[in-house]
């Protein structure tokens, strides 16, 4: 397994420095920096001898930009849902892993995983939330649950580098298959008739039910030649082109 950590417009320069240099400290080095804050002095002094990762550190634009390619998205909160509508606590956040649950479902997988941390102020936002297939939180105290930026990614990453080298025996879905299934998906809710208000929440829980199946892509595909099938059928099986399946399609697996 490849670790991405990706940082979403981090605020300041030492805690940048500082994710920089816990991730040497556990063994990863692919940092991204999302729309980030100048670094300055003090930002590459709190990287001490992680220096050079964070001087190697690559620059997105955009969130899209930086998840490219990953096989998971992985997003933190210390927010809890309390007071959240009920439909947002269903859809966004449940179930929230901790950090040594997240480690133990990717045992035994290979491929590349992003790490998402929000912004200092605020965190992710709802909508960033809903973009990841799970979502990890450290169990802190209630009285005072969000923690600073680097300390939070200090845990993660511990947990994360118990992830023995070699365990990497299943390769996850690809990022294609996984958009793929989303497609495919919203084409068959529209397709069946599904309640149109509901669609967009229901498509947030699928994406959860696959991010915690760790699908792989064998499975990514045979699940998107049933949703073809099923397609096919609600049209009557008269070949309708909305139904065909795209080149990427053609191998799905029975």
């Amino acid at each position: 397994m490849d670790l991405r950590v990706v940082l979403l417009e981090p605020l300041y320069d030492g805690n940048v420095g500082s994710v920089a240099r816990a991730m040497k400290n556990f063994g990863f080095s692919e940092l991204v920096l999302v729309r980030p804050c100048q670094i300055d002095d003090f930002g590459r002094a709190m990287a001490s001898h992680a220096r050079d990762l964070l001087e190697s550190a690559r620059t997105a634009g955009s969130l899209e930009e930086a998840l490219d390619g990953a096989n998971l998205t992985v997003g933190t909160t210390g927010k809890r849902m309390g007071n959240e509508q009920r439909h947002l606590r269903l859809h966004l956040r449940v179930p929230c892993l901790t950090p040594a649950q997240l480690a133990e479902k990717l045992k035994g997988k290979d491929g590349t995983v992003a790490l998402l941390l929000g912004r200092e102020d605020i965190g992710l936002t709802n909508e960033e939330l809903a973009e990841c297939d799970m979502v990890v939180s450290i169990p802190t105290s209630p009285d005072y649950p969000i923690m600073n930026l680097s300390h939070a990614a200090t845990v993660l990453l511990y947990e994360l580098s118990r992830i023995e080298d070699g365990d990497g025996d299943r390769d996850m879905a690809s990022p294609l298959s996984l958009r793929l299934l989303q497609d495919r998906g919203r084409d068959l809710f529209c397709e069946a008739g599904y309640p149109e208000h509901k669609v967009e929440y229901s498509l947030l829980m699928l994406r959860r039910i696959l991010g915690r199946a760790e699908l792989t892509e064998r499975e990514a595909r045979t699940l998107l030649g049933i949703i073809k099938s099923l397609r096919w059928k609600i049209d009557g099986g008269k070949g309708d082109s909305a139904a065909a399946p795209l080149k990427e399609e053609k191998d799905e697996l029975p």
